[in-house]
């Protein structure tokens, strides 16, 4: 079975109607979960997608639409299905993650005091592709986002670029297309105002046609519907609906 891609939400941090930007990544072997914002858990129940098929989650960078999900699928794994789910992260992720967003809800005195006590912690070196769930592959670059925060965007089985917030940078995606074959780019979209944590949808109209080509548009805002026209080639996924990856690539055909 080809991979594919469902976003549980494409919305922005702001967006009400589309839910957070998480993506679930399923290659038929294996499951997938690209961050686990606060509308995560109801997003998957939608789906119909039990939190306990998921094999793995990987996260981006920590803010409340990218993490604000974890406190109740690391309780409900541990209390429910008696197992610690599976985290993939960058090293520098973990202690903001656990002391500034998750242990006031789920430290408890002698039973977890750590991330470790309720996550299956793997630490993903960037730069460095690994194997997190059988048939998907996946690297972490680092890419901009808010000044002194980290976070990682993801280059997925040599094919596929997956941003996370980012600042525009028109260098790394050609790099990536014309130097490491990538073929669809799927990218967080700021539709109004100067770009200063975000990409825009001007600065993305900037790029060759060629690239634009490639992109699809997520993470956008609940006016999204005002801005198809003005996206020209450049199209936006819609949440929840299953993509096979080989029809993002023939969407720039």
């Amino acid at each position: 079975m080809s991979l594919t891609i469902q976003m549980l939400g494409t919305g922005s941090a702001f967006a009400k109607h589309y839910y957070n930007n998480n993506a679930l990544l399923d290659s038929g072997e294996g499951k997938l979960l690209i961050d686990c914002g606060t509308t995560a858990s109801l997003a998957l129940h939608q789906m119909g997608v039990p939190l306990s098929e998921i094999d793995a989650i990987l996260i981006t960078h920590i803010h409340a639409d990218h993490v604000g999900g974890l406190e109740e699928f690391g309780f409900q794994m541990n209390i429910l299905h008696r197992r610690k789910p599976v985290l993939y992260i960058a090293e520098p992720l973990i202690h903001p993650l656990w002391e500034h967003t998750l242990k006031g809800g789920m430290s408890q005195q002698g039973m977890i005091d750590r991330l470790e006590d309720v996550f299956e912690v793997n630490v993903l070196t960037p730069g460095k592709s690994a194997v997190l769930v059988s048939g998907i592959q996946v690297e972490l670059i680092p890419t901009q986002h808010i000044p002194g925060k980290n976070s990682y965007s993801l280059f997925i089985n040599d094919r596929l670029f997956y941003s996370a917030d980012m600042i525009f940078d028109p260098d790394l995606l050609h790099h990536l297309v014309y130097e490491r074959g990538c073929q669809s780019i799927l990218h967080e979209v700021q539709l109004q105002g100067a770009g200063e944590v975000h990409t825009t949808l001007d600065e993305l109209l900037s790029l060759p046609q060629p690239l634009q080509e490639r992109i699809h548009l997520m993470h956008y805002s609940d006016d999204m519907e005002q801005f198809r026209e003005k996206a020209g080639v450049m199209s936006f996924l819609e949440q929840q609906r299953k993509y096979p990856l080989a029809e993002l690539e023939r969407a720039k055909q």
